[in-house]
């Protein structure tokens, strides 16, 4: 379903609720102009769907914590609930030393899929949605315990903005991340590079801004990112085949995981299930 919503201009220091206030009436006889149009910025709509979902969360959940620029807005939120005292006995499992931090700092008790084998609700973003879907995850680098956490939960919601849509995974031309270990790791992406000639596939690895340096998961792996100029085709077989190549630790295509994903835009939101 749809939710229609005017379209709004914020300033950097605006809050969502600021965005979506009507004008207040006046005492004047002369009525007020009606208010300028206003244009929610693409942080603004990141925020606008990270509190939809957060909407999802109950009392007593075990909850997985997603990593990234619009999962964090769910995290601060549920630690609003918290301290408000709406939300009560959550234990919040993060997918990342990043998420941990967070979650620690604004008071949400933590612990693991040790403890915890079955999530009752993950929240986290995507960087590409399909029409099916279907993700890819992972430009963040925690593609490995986002993918554990989020396949062990009854719910996994995905918060994006309508700029992740795409028509199949790959179709933003941006990377699709391959979590691989260190060890020979050029071997590995000449290997994964020849495995999607056909798509017009490069592989690179990824590195740091600030040094070059080979960037580090979590799990002291390296991560190769893919970039396809067309359409892999099959995503199973895509999935199947990067996964037998050793040297690979995990993908960032997240196959038939996702059972609500809710997407904001300009005119509103929209919540798709399975």
């Amino acid at each position: 379903m749809a939710i229609a919503s005017p379209r709004f201009v914020c300033s950097e220091n605006s809050s969502i609720e600021d965005a979506i206030m009507t004008s207040s009436s006046s005492s004047s006889s002369i009525p007020s102009p009606p208010p300028p149009p206003v244009f929610l910025t693409q942080d603004m709509l990141k925020r606008i769907a990270a509190y939809k979902a957060v909407e999802f969360v109950q009392s007593g959940m075990v909850l997985g914590l997603g990593t990234g620029s619009t999962a964090k807005y769910a995290v601060q939120r549920i630690g609003e609930l918290l301290q408000q005292g709406k939300l009560k006995d959550i234990i919040g499992i993060p997918t990342s030393k990043k998420t941990q931090e967070q979650a620690l700092s604004l008071g949400i008790p933590l612990s693991d899929i040790d403890e915890h084998p079955v999530v009752d609700l993950a929240i986290d973003g995507a960087d590409e949605v399909d029409p099916y879907l279907n993700l890819v995850k992972g430009r963040g680098g925690s593609l490995l315990r986002e993918k554990m956490i989020e396949g062990a939960c009854k719910k996994f919601v995905v918060i994006v903005d309508e700029s992740k849509l795409v028509p199949y995974l790959g179709g933003s031309r941006l990377a699709m991340p391959v979590e691989i270990v260190p060890f020979c790791w050029k071997f590995t992406a000449q290997r994964l590079q020849r495995l999607f000639e056909d798509s017009g596939c490069v592989a690179k690895l990824r590195t740091c801004d600030d040094n070059g340096e080979p960037f580090v998961t979590d799990n002291a792996n390296y991560i190769v990112e893919l970039y396809f100029k067309k359409d892999i085709g099959d995503l199973n077989s895509a999935s199947d085949s990067i996964l037998r190549l050793a040297g690979v630790v995990e993908h960032g295509m997240f196959l038939n995981m996702a059972t609500t994903v809710i997407v904001a835009g300009e005119l509103g939101i929209t919540v798709k299930n399975k």
